[in-house]
């Protein structure tokens, strides 16, 4: 914990220390016996506040300085504003520089502190509000009206730079930092460096001489020449760069007199080194953005490509099941055919007829001459069948008798062809499926009553009844 305390100090002494200014916790006990009470009470409150911002307490350390840079309430509800400024305008220049750094140092941290939690802390309302005022700019506003009577020119140096470093780490765009930084610069005075007693510097005093002699100003010290020399690396190198400026810093850098020959190189060389950077990020990013979009672009036709292959295979499938079903139902058809007709290729010859079939169909000739010429009028009535029917009668030494083998596979042929028929109706029409059923658990429940199968069984009876007769009766007439 006391780590983290020291490093919170760091951080918190580091907008301040890197400035020229003392720390947060450091003590103002050399100017005490020459304090009024009004000067005591903001050493008092910049303390706590200090503390309570090392402590991470930063609701409460805001709390503790914000009387400190905003001005009294009216005394009265019907004034418009109050006619006291801030406590903090009545401080001195270094208690004055202090407390806006530590001011500005916490708005800071409550900005960069993540959305659930800067609203756990401050409530949702709030934190939108100090996030909007930092990130639009607004602060710079309220320090120059609040501490400064609005006077832009007034404000110190070392809180500009604070104002500038906070924009540029937190506002949307640097437009707004650039021009209130060149309002400052235009409205402030340049420092006269020839005035400055050349044992104050630890370099050559040549190295300061500024080429507008006679101009007046209030701000004749190093430190004030540090803080300008500061504003301008702020403005040159990092906002003007933000904004796409490059020649604009170049050319503000060469005719600023603030800064001597050595400077102005260092500048102008971090500025090339800078553009040099920053142009190389810009190219690496657009090759980046190129890849991605040229790797986007091959997956997308890979995507196309796929899909085209993958339809065309569809289509070849949906062709070659179409072919195959044909060509099935063309085979049953066409075996169906020749069922029907009786042309079947794996028909067998009949043998040749032997002497006692001759005999006997010599015998049966005669038999039938015989028979003829003692009933010439039964013959005389009978007359030849006529027709394909007759033809295929009386050529019956032509058309061979087919076998039990070439019956059994005709009928098993057929049983197939009618399977496939079946089959291939079921897959056009899926209801002739339960067309079907339906008719079968019909059928199977008119048979399961028994006074309908004892109707079918004398059905059958009558008919077989009728069947034998009718081959009793073509016995005799053959006999005869």
């Amino acid at each position: 914990m006391m780590a983290t305390n020291r490093t919170l100090y760091t951080a918190a002494d580091s907008l301040a220390q890197s400035r020229g200014l003392p720390g947060p916790m450091a003590s103002l006990s050399s100017s005490t016996s020459g304090r009024n009470p009004a000067s005591s009470h903001i050493s008092k409150t910049y303390r706590q506040a200090s503390t309570l911002f090392l402590t991470r307490r930063l609701p409460e350390a805001l709390s503790t300085v914000l009387p400190l840079v905003t001005p009294p309430p009216p005394p009265t509800e019907g004034s418009a504003e109050s006619s006291e400024p801030a406590p903090v305008v009545r401080a001195s220049r270094s208690s004055r520089i202090k407390v806006w750094s530590l001011y500005l140092t916490v708005l800071n941290a409550i900005v960069e502190l993540g959305s659930d939690e800067g609203k756990d802390a401050f409530g949702t309302q709030e934190w939108k509000a100090i996030c909007h005022k930092v990130r639009e700019g607004e602060v710079w506003e309220e320090v120059v009206q609040n501490g400064y009577h609005g006077v832009e020119g007034d404000v110190d140096a070392e809180v500009v730079i604070n104002l500038a470093t906070l924009l540029l780490a937190h506002a949307k765009t640097q437009t707004l930092n650039q021009k209130r930084l060149e309002n400052y610069l235009a409205a402030s005075r340049t420092p006269n460096l020839d005035s400055i007693p050349s044992d104050r510097f630890s370099e050559s005093p040549r190295r300061y001489r500024s080429p507008r002699r006679g101009t007046t100003s209030g701000a004749d010290t190093p430190r004030d020449l540090n803080a300008r020399v500061k504003l301008l690396e702020l403005y040159t190198l990092h906002v003007l760069p933000r904004n796409g400026e490059w020649e604009y810093a170049r050319e503000f850098i060469s005719v600023s007199p603030v800064l001597d020959d050595e400077r102005r190189d260092a500048f102008l060389q971090a500025l090339d080194t800078l553009r040099e950077e920053t142009e190389a990020a810009e190219r690496r990013e657009e090759e980046e953005r190129r890849k991605r979009e040229e790797a986007i672009r091959r997956d997308i036709e890979e995507a196309r490509r796929l899909r085209a292959e993958n339809e065309a295979r569809e289509r070849k499938r949906i062709e070659e099941e179409r072919a195959r079903r044909e060509a099935a139902e063309a085979q049953a058809k066409a075996a169906a055919s020749a069922a029907d007709y009786g042309l079947d290729g794996s028909t067998t010859p009949p043998p040749p007829p032997s002497s006692s079939s001759s005999s006997s169909r010599r015998r049966g000739t005669s038999a039938t001459a015989s028979v003829r010429s003692r009933s010439p009028a039964s013959s005389r009535g009978l007359a030849r069948p006529k027709g394909p029917a007759g033809r295929r009668a009386g050529s019956g030494s032509a058309v061979a008798t087919p076998t039990l083998m070439s019956r059994a596979t005709m009928v098993l042929r057929n049983l197939r062809a009618l399977v496939d028929e079946v089959a291939s109706a079921f897959r056009t029409n899926p209801y002739v499926v339960m067309r079907m059923l339906a008719f079968v658990i019909g059928l199977l429940l008119l048979l399961s009553r028994k006074k309908i199968r004892e109707r079918i069984a004398r059905a059958i009876g009558v008919a077989w009844a009728k069947v034998k007769a009718t081959a009793g009766m073509g016995t005799k007439v053959s006999y005869i």
